[in-house]
């Protein structure tokens, strides 16, 4: 047997997840692009949920536009604390959990369900991310760039890693 054929179920997950995953950062940058110079509507979105779960135990919580336009603040009172961006909006990691349940296998019933429900997933592991880093931003200022960099960001992709190990090994039966 060729290497090809010892490798090919690898190789073509590979070549189909690369494939699509670039196709969807590309429409991406063309969603991103069309709002210059101001927060995509999904950055907007987050956002506002956000500051609603922060209003329902802080007070005069509110979102605004940042100077740059391109992001979007939280507010405590008339204080900016958190300015949240585009690649915080969780559809860049959302891509990724598409492209690896796409590639991972024909497409079926069970996955037509279990992908809304593994974004929907990613989304409130996101919203939990953005008010930890919150939280993080008036409680241990210095400790933000750790956490937004590294802590909070291995917290949202264990979340599409334990869909991912979900999919795998209960739900595709295979």
């Amino acid at each position: 047997m060729s290497l090809y054929q010892d490798f090919r179920p690898s190789i073509l997950f590979l070549a189909k997840f690369i494939g699509l995953y670039l196709i969807l950062n590309v429409l991406y940058g063309f969603y991103l692009e069309a709002y210059k110079g101001e927060a995509d509507p999904m950055t907007k979105w987050v956002t506002e949920q956000t500051a609603e779960v922060l209003s329902w135990y802080n007070q005069d919580i509110s979102t605004g536009p940042k100077e740059d336009l391109k992001s979007i603040y939280i507010f405590r009172g008339d204080h900016p604390i958190l300015s949240v961006y585009e690649g915080c909006n969780g559809l860049n990691v959302m891509i990724i959990f598409i492209s690896f349940m796409i590639a991972y296998g024909r497409i079926s019933m069970k996955m037509l369900w279990f992908i809304p429900a593994g974004l929907l997933t990613i989304h409130f592991f996101n919203l939990g991310r953005i008010i930890l880093l919150y939280h993080v931003t008036i409680s241990m200022p210095s400790f933000l760039y750790f956490s937004h960099k590294y802590l909070f960001t291995a917290f949202i992709y264990i979340a599409v890693f334990l869909s991912w190990a979900l999919w795998i090994f209960k739900v595709n039966g295979k």
